[in-house]
């Protein structure tokens, strides 16, 4: 990564860190997918949506906190 990448990432970050985190507690949990559900309402299913990815993103940290911390319901 570049430094002007870093630079902008700094810039953008304090913006960002509310709304995205590695979700540690349940709080932190419901929060992305609150998150999540605001941008899919967004996005939708527009993969060439400017949040595409975010939402993506969003995802894959729910699903890795649930793998974590969710049981499984018993088949």
């Amino acid at each position: 990564m570049q430094t002007s990448e870093i630079t902008a990432a700094l810039g953008s970050w304090p913006l960002l860190s509310p709304l995205l985190c590695v979700p540690r507690t349940e709080e932190d949990y419901e929060h992305l997918v609150s998150f999540l559900d605001r941008l899919v309402d967004e996005v939708g299913e527009d993969e060439s949506h400017p949040l595409a990815s975010l939402m993506e993103i969003v995802g894959v940290l729910i699903e890795r906190y649930e793998d974590c911390h969710v049981p499984e319901l018993a088949e």
